[in-house]
């Protein structure tokens, strides 16, 4: 009775067993939930943590946009949305990176290090996205380059100037949240090349993971990323805040 309501009111176009386009759905109500979370939170955190929240919710606010048409276009034509994932990614990954920065400007972090990580994102999802779509004969070359752009932002949050910022850091709180967005870009985001090796015809895993079942994972990914990355961010500020003398 359930299934049959909510298909009837909110996903018509879907198949009762289409658990893919079930995913795009619920990603995009998700992320729209986060969003109103983070800018009504924002509130609450103190000053110097506001555009931290602020750019939390702007990351979950554009990717409940895109999956909303993602779950059109994917009920529409039952292929995977590849440039919508990939325009909805060049504007959120950035802006993830952009957390990083934030969280350790008070420490010192130089402008330079945020250009640095935007620039690497950049890299890995344009070479990406050409090798999906426009250079697909030399998918793993560009998923090479993509690569290089991916260990890029691994070395700077656990080996490169962002980690050494981090390390110095006097607050455990904001250490142990670097720590969890770390793991998030390490262990997280790595779905992400595993489904490029997977999707393409001459990929390293094309004969390991079935193509199909990419959507459903990189749905339930993202929004595993995005929502944690904004909440690893708000736990950060609220600590924050419960630990200075104002709220002492």
């Amino acid at each position: 009775m359930f299934t049959q309501l909510f298909t009837a009111l909110f996903a018509a176009d879907l198949a009762n067993d289409d658990y893919v386009g079930f995913t795009f759905f619920i990603g995009s109500m998700a992320m729209a939930a986060a969003t109103v979370f983070f800018f009504m939170e924002r509130g609450r955190v103190e000053g110097k943590w506001k555009t931290s929240m602020l750019v939390a919710g702007l990351i979950t606010f554009i990717a409940a946009v895109h999956y909303y048409y993602m779950r059109d276009y994917w009920a529409a034509t039952g292929t995977s949305p590849t440039s919508l994932r990939y325009i909805d990614w060049i504007l959120t990954v950035p802006l993830m990176c952009v957390e990083f920065y934030l969280i350790l400007k008070a420490l010192g972090a130089k402008i330079g290090l945020m250009w640095k990580m935007i620039g690497f994102s950049v890299l890995m999802l344009v070479a990406g996205y050409l090798g999906e779509t426009v250079f697909r004969d030399s998918s793993a070359i560009w998923g090479a380059i993509s690569t290089i752009g991916y260990i890029g932002i691994l070395y700077e949050i656990w080996f490169g100037s962002a980690k050494k910022l981090a390390a110095s850091a006097q607050n455990p709180a904001l250490k142990k949240a670097f720590t969890a967005l770390s793991w998030f870009v390490l262990v997280g985001w790595a779905i992400y090349p595993i489904g490029y090796m997977a999707i393409e015809t001459d990929g390293l895993l094309r004969n390991v993971l079935d193509p199909s079942s990419m959507d459903l994972i990189y749905n339930i990914g993202d929004a595993i990323n995005k929502i944690g990355f904004g909440l690893v961010i708000y736990g950060l500020a609220v600590s924050s805040k419960e630990q200075s003398p104002a709220a002492a």
